[in-house]
């Protein structure tokens, strides 16, 4: 099987490419750089596809600065709605699997539970309103051989490659400098590991799950202020997180106050996922900031 990834330098292309031995040692995983397709150019994508052999095409491609794109919508949508369309095409003219990549900020955060992939997008922001369109481009284009893996709030080796290191990268560096982090507790979401998110993807395309659109998330949920609280508990910082509200972190755009999102029907074909603390201990044991705990062994 080869499988072909775009965005393989961002956080969670990186560890697609890490991991892709523990999916199957049949599976031949080449990546894509912006430089051989700048997926901002939709003319580009048919061309630049049709010279690579694949299976599988993963996007992870995505504009992903939510603040900036409530200015920069049309660069949004190009890239997060109409690129993603024509690589579903590419796909669907050579019958390769296409798995594109969204986001849990396709709902607007009304729900007290979490959200299942049958429940009702409804984006109170740019960016996840260019996300759902293009999940429904897509589906429009190749439901019959698309997946679509809803992510959040994700931390990885490599860091954004968009906006610069990650939450945990910010909390630790912050922790440390100051010894107090003001962080917003009245937002709820699903932490993720993108070395967790990558194993289940990859999971996913080995067992040939069926097309359609999966939440793949770690497991268990926190408020931010809580996801910092346990970074800087894990890493042995004497340093506090205080609690603000989202009013007091100011931000061009709105961001729902719950999106955590449901795993079962991932984990119902790959395997418990788990928890996000367990994640995180991971993580920290890998960068360097803390020796691992025993326990914490990952169980896709």
């Amino acid at each position: 099987m080869k499988v072909l990834v775009l965005g393989a330098s961002g956080q969670l292309g990186t560890d697609i490419l890490r991991f892709r031995v523990e999916c199957s040692d049949s599976v031949e995983v080449i990546s894509l750089s912006r430089k051989e397709l700048d997926v901002s150019d939709a003319s580009a994508i048919g061309a630049v596809l049709s010279d690579y052999p694949f299976d599988v095409l993963i996007n992870c491609t995505g504009y992903h600065k939510v603040d900036e794109a409530e200015e920069h919508a049309t660069e949004a949508f190009a890239i997060n709605a109409h690129a993603p369309r024509h690589m579903a095409a590419v796909c669907r003219a050579r019958s390769a699997t296409f798995v594109h990549i969204s986001t849990d900020y396709v709902f607007d955060g009304r729900s007290h539970k979490p959200y299942l992939e049958t429940d009702a997008p409804s984006p109170i922001n740019v960016y996840g309103a260019s996300k759902l369109l293009g999940e429904s481009l897509i589906l429009r284009e190749y439901a019959e051989g698309s997946l679509i893996a809803r992510v959040a709030s994700l931390f990885g080796i490599a860091g954004s490659s968009g906006k610069g290191g990650n939450f945990v990268e910010t909390i630790l560096r912050l922790a440390r400098e100051k010894g107090e982090v003001r962080v917003v507790h009245d937002i709820r979401m699903s932490p993720t590991s993108t070395a967790d998110a990558a194993k289940a993807l990859l999971a996913l395309i080995h067992k040939r799950a069926a097309p359609g659109i999966y939440h793949v998330v770690n497991s268990g949920d926190a408020t931010w202020f809580e996801f910092a609280q346990e970074i800087i508990q894990q890493a042995g910082i004497a340093a506090k997180a205080v609690p603000i509200t989202s009013q007091e972190f100011s931000s061009p755009a709105a961001r729902p106050a719950y999106s955590v999102l449901d795993n079962q029907k991932v984990a119902k074909i790959v395997g418990l996922i788990p928890d996000w603390r367990e994640a995180l201990n991971r993580y920290l044991a890998e960068k360097g900031h803390i020796r691992q705990c025993a326990s914490s062994a990952s169980k896709i």
